[in-house]
């Protein structure tokens, strides 16, 4: 991507100063690897696996409170450029729905990006890095470990700036479901019968995928995209697609218990969007 460094969005809430290091359940931490076998055992035999960590369970986990006068932030000249390259894509993101809400008859909020080391408490509960990236509807807030970043690369296969921007935009694409008021629609959803919970819940986000690669085509129409970012942002798409972590963690796929989407299903709506640019066409609930 062609950006140019600048300095911190307005809209960043840096956090990573805020009990670093500490971990729930006592110091141990899972990885993204370990998060999703624990949430596949969760699902498979029907009991929270996560309480073994003291993560998770039925109410938001106990975190520990921040250090008292916490200092600056210690990050490393890499993490600087991460803090600089988000905060163009959060603001490249945000003034672009703030331009295109109300043409759909909403009015854009803009929503907080808060960066944090390890654990961390939203208004939707204490979650830790090995969540990954989470948009929390209650605060209106995006929150993500830059660490994440690593593990899309090296754990997940997908380098490159675009697919780091496609994460953040696919989240921005939630926040752009709460303002539309699409998100409150699928949660009544859910709560209208037990098997209507994820079936739901894939089609929320694969929209949020669509809406990311709405985003992406008005990036390319101002010269923004270089050769090969397109293919970053889908490979980014498939590389996070349940089958694919299914299949990498316990050998085989299980589609009743999706809550993302197939690789293909995520490549296939991200690239409508990004080739039509129309929200109009990021409609997954109406089955086209």
């Amino acid at each position: 991507m062609k950006w140019t460094p600048g300095g911190t969005s307005d809209d960043i809430e840096d956090r990573r100063a805020d009990g670093g290091g500490r971990r729930f359940g006592g110091g141990r931490g899972v990885g993204i690897g370990g998060f999703v076998i624990l949430l596949i055992l969760s699902l498979v035999f029907k009991q929270d696996f996560f309480s073994l960590l003291g993560v998770g369970g039925a109410g938001p986990a106990q975190q520990a409170a921040p250090a008292a006068g916490a200092g600056p932030v210690a990050e490393t000249p890499e993490e600087q450029q991460r803090v600089k390259f988000v905060s163009f894509v959060l603001d490249s993101a945000q003034a672009f729905w703030a331009r295109e809400l109300p043409r759909l008859g909403a009015e854009y909020r803009h929503a907080k990006l808060v960066l944090f080391r390890d654990q961390i408490q939203s208004g939707c509960g204490a979650a830790s890095a090995a969540t990954g990236p989470f948009y929390c509807p209650a605060d209106e807030k995006v929150y993500i470990d830059l660490g994440f970043y690593d593990e899309l690369d090296r754990r997940f296969g997908a380098p490159g700036d675009f697919a780091q921007a496609y994460v953040l935009a696919h989240e921005i694409g939630h926040h752009v479901q709460t303002l539309l008021g699409i998100e409150a629609k699928v949660r009544r959803l859910q709560q209208s019968g037990p098997g209507e919970s994820n079936p739901a819940q894939v089609k929320m986000e694969l929209q949020a995928d669509c809406l990311a690669g709405v985003w992406g085509h008005a990036t390319s129409q101002v010269g923004i995209l270089e050769a090969g970012d397109v293919d970053e942002g889908i490979g980014a798409a498939a590389a996070v697609g349940d089958d694919r972590i299914q299949k990498a963690a316990q050998g085989y796929v299980n589609p009743e218990s999706f809550t993302h989407g197939s690789s293909e299903q995520r490549v296939r709506w991200f690239s409508r969007g990004f080739k039509s640019g129309r929200v109009e066409d990021c409609d997954t609930f109406g089955g086209r």
